[in-house]
């Protein structure tokens, strides 16, 4: 009896032992179940940083939450493709906009500095030797009229030419006073000496040189008591009737600019008041360091109010061109080698793809191949989607390899377990 009972509770003990392992099994895989349908992250990477990478949730050098980046599942997730849940969407505050046809909006926006008219540019060069007496100007940028003295001359050639006319005429002979005359001429001497000369019979130990036209000494190179000999320049004046004003172009804007766009000319120190010019000449050489080119606006100054050295704005218009495809210009992601936008695919999708831009405005920039109309495209954190994006790519070129390897040695495997 104490037998039978025995064996009554060991299979009973039994029972109740298998119906709490059947619990505790059903419950595990549900348990496993429910894990395995939340995908765990492959690891977190800084929002600003793509190369910051962490295994587990935390902080980013800048103070911002990591963000988990997780495997791809679906099968229809090419090269490229990266998925990001909407919540990381909404927190990198991506913004996108449609690739649109049109034409990029006519007109160049930039900056340029007025300067003195060069073709206006008056040289003072003596013609003889001698030395500077009496200078009457002192700095560059002192204004100067049509006939002013600008300082005196003594020279020893000049007084022996002088002497020469005197005594052509003391003879009355037309020849010599006409190549006396000529001579002195030829040697910058003004009209008014020549004349003094004559009526006074007396030779001038110095020649005044005078101005010969009216504006601002531009360069002043010499000083009171200095040798001064035929080709050197003692001084230049400037004109400020009318003159230049150099813009900078981009180099990828120097192909939307020719002579005879129209330009409107606004000055910081001018406030509500416009000027208006046309492009008279672009430069042939960009500027190595700026990477700009200088196009050139002649602007008329009658009451003075413009003056050299001063910083202009200005807004060229310039021919529309074509019809193209056009991005908001801040979607241009530019690398070294080429340049990139960052296609919205839906459903957390982003794919990095190259494009080849065209003209770019100051909003908006054509796009020749690599995009199409209606096409989607992220303006903002693309940065860091472009980032990603490219790694993924990557990591499917070098996982094929080893795949198809890994193939082809199970074939081979296959056949050698085949052979007799």
């Amino acid at each position: 009896m104490n037998v039978t009972m025995k064996l009554i509770a060991a299979a009973t003990l039994g029972v109740m032992a298998g119906a709490a392992g059947l619990r505790w099994w059903g419950g595990e895989s549900a348990t496993l179940q429910v894990t395995t349908d939340d995908p765990e992250p492959l690891y977190w990477v800084a929002p600003m940083d793509p190369n910051y990478r962490r295994d587990a949730p935390g902080k980013s050098p800048m103070g911002m939450d990591l963000i988990p980046v997780y495997a791809d599942t679906n099968a229809d997730m090419t090269a490229g493709t990266v998925r990001i849940s909407p919540e990381v969407v909404n927190n990198l505050g991506v913004r996108t906009a449609d690739v649109v046809l049109g034409r990029l909006p006519a007109g160049i926006e930039t900056v340029g500095f007025v300067q003195f008219d060069e073709d206006r540019l008056q040289h003072v060069h003596p013609r003889v030797e001698g030395w500077v007496e009496a200078l009457f100007v002192h700095a560059s940028g002192e204004p100067v009229t049509q006939g002013e003295a600008l300082y005196t001359l003594y020279s020893p050639t000049l007084v022996n030419a002088q002497e020469e006319l005197l005594l052509a005429w003391r003879r009355d002979n037309p020849a010599l006073i006409a190549a006396a005359t000529e001579r002195l001429q030829a040697l910058q001497v003004p009209a008014a000496a020549i004349r003094a000369l004559r009526e006074s019979g007396r030779v001038s130990r110095t020649i005044t040189v005078e101005a010969p036209r009216s504006g601002v000494v531009e360069t002043l190179q010499v000083r009171q008591g200095m040798y001064v000999k035929p080709g050197m320049e003692t001084l230049s004046i400037a004109s400020l009737e009318q003159l230049w004003v150099i813009g900078e172009v981009f180099e990828r804007q120097a192909s939307q600019v020719q002579p005879g766009d129209t330009v409107r000319m606004q000055f910081d120190h001018l406030p509500g008041r416009d000027w208006q010019g046309e492009i008279d000449y672009v430069y042939p050489t960009l500027n190595p360091r700026t990477r700009t080119l200088q196009v050139r606006v002649r602007v008329a100054n009658p009451d003075g109010a413009l003056r050299p050295g001063m910083f202009a704005r200005l807004q060229i218009a310039s021919d529309p061109g074509e019809q193209a495809l056009l991005v908001p210009r801040e979607a241009l992601i530019r690398t070294g080698a080429q340049t990139r936008v960052v296609l919205a695919l839906g459903d957390g999708r982003f794919k990095s793809v190259a494009v080849t831009p065209g003209r770019v405005g100051s909003e908006q920039a054509e796009i020749l191949d690599g995009v199409q109309a209606g096409d989607r495209i992220v303006t903002s954190a693309q940065f860091l989607i472009d980032s990603e994006s490219s790694k993924t790519s990557d990591f499917r070129r070098m996982q094929a390899a080893p795949d198809d390897s890994h193939d082809m040695h199970d074939h081979s495997g296959h056949s050698m377990g085949h052979t007799p």
